[in-house]
């Protein structure tokens, strides 16, 4: 009697778990948040959601992340507008051949309208995977999409940072610039998401990271 009550208990303590975490998932997702400092990433563990995008030419591209035939690193950036984020893309040019060299899959996402996705950088001879996410449906869905203030939109104005017509959208987000590794079994395995966009993620971290992927070294507890 005394097993079974054991049993029933611990089973109960899982599904309330399950349960909760279905409900922390839903929490994050679909939601532009009210500023940088208050989104909601995807979390380790966590089932990556399927991503609807456009390539450069405005055709439609899905990835579903339960298919992956390899790793992917997925980096979220602002647009081709901002100088913090062409200097990022040029420095991931230090781990992007090491990545993919390791059998991962490096793709880029911006709020860029497509045939702006290449256009508006200022990195010559960029041949990164840049998919379009202009509504910041994808965005919302890892939990980084935002509202930009209007005191903020009218100071981009000033340099000529037009949001909505980068985007082609009238909902005036942005996303956290954010990384995730996402692994064969559809799952994150590792997020970094700062709401300061003048701090990114560095290349060091980036492969640190992706070595604990594929040493699976996060699975570390469970091998014991």
């Amino acid at each position: 009697m005394i097993s079974t009550g054991f049993n029933f208990r611990r089973h109960q303590q899982a599904w309330l778990a399950g349960f909760c975490w279905l409900l922390l998932s839903a929490a994050v997702q679909a939601e532009f948040y009210p500023s940088a400092e208050q989104v909601r990433p995807l979390l380790p563990g966590m089932p990556a959601p399927v991503m609807q995008l456009r390539d450069v030419h405005g055709e439609p591209v899905s990835i579903d992340p339960a298919t992956l035939s390899q790793p992917m690193v997925l980096t979220f950036y602002r647009g081709g507008w901002c100088p913090y984020c062409n200097m990022h893309l040029a420095e991931l040019r230090k781990a992007e051949q090491q990545l993919r060299e390791q059998g991962f899959q490096v793709v880029f996402i911006s709020a860029d309208k497509p045939e702006l996705l290449y256009a508006s950088l200022s990195v010559e001879d960029i041949e990164y995977q840049l998919y379009s996410d202009a509504p910041l449906a994808v965005a919302q869905d890892f939990g980084v999409a935002f509202r930009v203030d209007d005191a903020t939109l009218a100071r981009y104005a000033q340099f000529g940072h037009d949001l909505s017509a980068a985007s082609g959208q009238a909902h005036q987000g942005l996303p956290v610039p954010a990384t995730f590794i996402i692994g064969t079994d559809g799952r994150i395995h590792f997020s970094y998401a700062n709401p300061d966009y003048t701090v990114r993620l560095s290349p060091q971290l980036l492969l640190a990271a992706a070595k604990v992927y594929l040493d699976n070294a996060d699975q570390r507890l469970k091998r014991r």
